[in-house]
């Protein structure tokens, strides 16, 4: 391989037995958009799969088809047991202590997108783009009467732009979160259920944009804006943080001192947001090009290029809709106290008194709606965490630190 060529490393963290028909999706992307034929970029895969998330087996993952393969230049998949030597190899060289390297590869999405990193700057890569398995390269508008749709050069866009910035991500439209449409009545009406949002949100999750998408059935509907003007922005810094998200995200790997790792508390989500509180000295662009985010796994259709003419809300009717909604909620109450410890750590006990009241206040009404007991658990989640908030920012810290050693000995 020519030394000057671009080496572009495409990671995914997955667990669905779908994710090759989503790679097949994004490789005839990239045809299309003329990036396997470019002669100076080569594009090398990095999957960190987790086999019990859905019950799938090795190969779901690894057994890759030519026709799909002949457009990747090397393939890396990366189990259970790759994890394990890393850590076993780390720790013998004594680079870092077993605690350390926990901290670093343990469980979790943190832990995949951090194997991914590690494998692509020991590859050598030049950038690193994330891709999610339940996000495809389109984006989705609307006019009076139905869905408008439009492919979306992801991987271009990123390169057209990371050689200039340590961070560029995009847009997402689709079902970019996992709460359902809510038909408000007396049973739950619209003030109780702001302030549930309230107060399990965060920066990215909070009652302004779930109102906008709950006017729309639940779905978020690209910019034409941003399809159009194609306009670059560079992220300013909001709450000691530049946010990003885990996905439709490129890291310039090319100084390998200014790349960090990723953090989520122990069965928590967030990992993305923890990584965002670290971007203070780095440029940030946030980069016009859209992925359709299937939140529901309602539309794999698009993979097999059936476009929908509109777009359904997603209703809390079906067992599958309430428990992704419940899931998600404790997982975002189980980071929320150490993003609050790390981005306002004066006012951190009054927060957290005020989630704890507000929880008190509309769990009953939310429970009810759903028809079920079980987000109550959603308040002793907070409180289990609150209680080891210090011990997640100490992890928090060592795997900072951990990553640091590990990239000063790659």
């Amino acid at each position: 391989m020519e030394a000057n060529k671009i080496k572009v490393g495409i990671g995914f963290a997955t667990g669905r037995k779908h994710f090759q028909r989503v790679l097949r999706s994004y490789i005839n992307n990239w045809k299309e958009s003329g990036l396997v034929d470019d002669k100076n970029v080569s594009l090398h895969l990095f999957v960190a799969y987790d086999i019990t998330y859905k019950n799938t087996k090795k190969t779901d993952y690894t057994k890759i088809q030519s026709d799909i393969s002949d457009y990747i230049d090397s393939q890396y998949f990366i189990g259970e047991k790759e994890v394990e030597e890393v850590k076993q190899y780390l720790t013998q060289k004594r680079i870092v202590e077993p605690e350390e390297v926990s901290a670093v590869f343990g469980k979790g999405y943190a832990s995949q997108r951090n194997i991914i990193l590690y494998w692509a700057i020991k590859n050598k890569m030049d950038y690193l783009l994330f891709l999610d398995d339940d996000e495809y390269p389109f984006a989705v508008t609307k006019n009076a009467d139905m869905a408008i749709w439009s492919g979306q050069h992801i991987l271009k866009t990123h390169l057209q732009n990371i050689k200039n910035a340590d961070i560029t991500y995009g847009y997402h439209c689709g079902y970019i979160s996992p709460i359902p449409f809510i038909n408000f009545s007396d049973s739950l009406q619209e003030k109780d259920f702001c302030l549930f949002i309230k107060a399990i949100s965060n920066d990215i999750i909070n009652w302004e944009n779930v109102k906008k998408f709950m006017i729309n059935g639940g779905v978020s509907y690209a910019d034409t804006k941003i399809l159009t003007n194609r306009q670059v922005l560079d992220v300013s810094e909001i709450n000691h943080a530049k946010f990003i998200s885990g996905s439709n995200l490129c890291i310039n790997l090319t100084d390998k001192s200014r790349v960090f790792s990723f953090y989520n508390p122990p069965g928590a989500r967030g990992e993305d947001t923890f990584f965002s509180t670290c971007l203070s000295e780095r440029k940030v662009l946030r980069v016009p090009c859209y992925a359709f985010h299937d939140g529901f796994s309602a539309y794999r259709c698009l993979l097999s290029g059936a476009l929908p003419t509109n777009l359904k809300p997603i209703k809390s009717d079906c067992e599958q809709v309430v428990k992704r909604f419940y899931v998600s909620c404790i997982g975002w109450v189980r980071y929320k106290p150490l993003l609050l410890y790390i981005t306002d750590r004066e006012a951190y006990e009054d927060k957290i008194e005020e989630m704890i009241k507000k929880l008190y206040q509309t769990l009953p009404y939310i429970c009810n709606y759903f028809g079920t007991q079980d987000f109550f658990n959603v308040i002793k989640e907070l409180k289990k965490y609150d209680k080891n908030v210090k011990k997640h920012y100490n992890e928090f810290m060592t795997a900072k630190r951990s990553w640091s050693k590990i990239m000063a000995n790659l």
